[in-house]
């Protein structure tokens, strides 16, 4: 029967483990920067107490060489510890190291959970989403998509839907009532005409209802105006100048999720409303629904060609520094929603890591502790 293990060694292999464990977490941790950097300078205190240890180290070696015979001194000490008498000590370093890290208050980018949001969903209720290429057809999976995408948000984050064919109207305003966004989802009617850029415009004024956002003034030279009310209201408007222009993306409180499969056939550029929103720094991802070679389909008694304008789709993602995605098929439809509730529940933020520093080191002034202890009835 072979041997078994001394329990040192199991021990050392299982020490060995979780510290190839702690170096592959902190390898997922972003790299800080820190608000009080000048507390940085304490970490040149480490190799002054580095020092200071392997000077008291050869001070006991040279007392002990004072007794009359080391022969006896070693009986009588048995075995030594080895390197278990110095790895309390090493974790105890690691714990001050990582005290002075958090005095130094760092802060690094991480994706936190959303306090509040509101997301848009625009979606295509022309003619062309009766085609069965995605199965049982595309107006059905995109509704039952929708809702799966819904479900799948916290209940905090609000959502509208806005619905567009040859125009585009407010299905739902911005809510946290499922129940009523899937009223809204399920009452879709299909119409003729495709007016992509109409539906984003339309996401738009119900995210911003006061900024002046008006689809009636589309077709003005300055698009994005109001065009309501008197002569007179309306020339002194066209002469306000519009919001100042920020980064594309940088407005983290909402976002337009919109969902088409044909080309634009009337209605705003969509390339021009997709500045509009990178104006305001909104994303607007987009989903392409149905084959790439498109499908014929009929309706009121007469058929047409439809085909996916992917490049359009991919332009208004890029300039809103969002993404496009393509579904080709129903399951590809769902998985797509599935990726955007969890990207869309989270932002990015630069938080302060202090506590998590600390956290790390008082689990290493533990752990020394305990082995102290264990191995020597003494702590430190």
């Amino acid at each position: 029967m072979p041997p078994s293990a001394p329990p040192s060694s199991s021990f050392t292999t299982l020490i060995a483990s979780w510290l190839a464990h702690v170096r592959e977490w902190l390898a997922t941790v972003p790299t800080p920067d820190f608000l009080w950097p000048q507390f940085l300078w304490l970490l040149l205190l480490l190799p002054v107490l580095v020092l200071l240890y392997i000077w008291m180290l050869g001070r006991r070696r040279k007392l002990a060489v004072q007794y009359a015979s080391l022969s006896l001194v070693r009986e009588a000490m048995g075995k030594g510890p080895g390197w278990r008498r110095h790895l309390p000590p090493v974790l105890m370093l690691l714990a001050l190291a990582a005290m002075l890290l958090a005095a130094a208050r760092p802060v690094a980018v991480i994706s936190l959970p959303l306090q509040q949001q509101t997301i848009m969903l625009a979606i295509d209720v022309s003619a062309s989403m009766r085609a069965t290429d995605v199965q049982p057809n595309r107006m059905v999976a995109a509704q039952q998509a929708a809702k799966s995408f819904i479900a799948e948000l916290p209940r905090r984050v609000r959502v509208g839907v806005v619905a567009f064919a040859g125009s585009a109207q407010v299905a739902q305003l911005p809510t946290q009532s499922r129940e009523d966004l899937e009223k809204a989802i399920d009452s879709f009617q299909l119409q003729r005409g495709t007016a992509t850029g109409n539906g984003i415009v339309m996401a738009l004024a119900t995210l911003f209802p006061n900024s002046g956002i008006e689809m009636s003034a589309l077709g003005a030279d300055r698009p994005g105006l109001r065009a309501s009310g008197s002569l007179d209201e309306n020339r002194q408007q066209a002469q306000t100048a519009p919001p100042a222009p920020v980064a594309p993306g940088s407005y983290g409180s909402a976002a337009i999720v919109m969902l088409t499969d044909g080309q634009r056939t009337t209605g705003v550029d969509p390339l021009e409303a997709a500045q509009i929103a990178a104006d305001r720094g909104v994303r607007v991802y987009t989903v392409g629904v149905g084959t790439r070679d498109g499908d014929t389909i009929g309706f009121e008694g007469w058929s047409m060609r439809v085909k996916l304008d992917e490049e359009t789709l991919k332009a208004i993602a890029t300039k809103t520094q969002a993404e496009y995605f393509y579904a080709g098929t129903a399951a590809d439809l769902k998985k797509i929603y599935d990726t955007l509730s969890s990207r869309l529940s989270v932002e990015k933020h630069e938080t302060e890591i202090s506590a998590l520093f600390a956290l790390v080191a008082a689990g290493f002034a533990v752990m020394a502790s305990l082995l102290s202890l264990w191995w020597f009835n003494r702590v430190g």
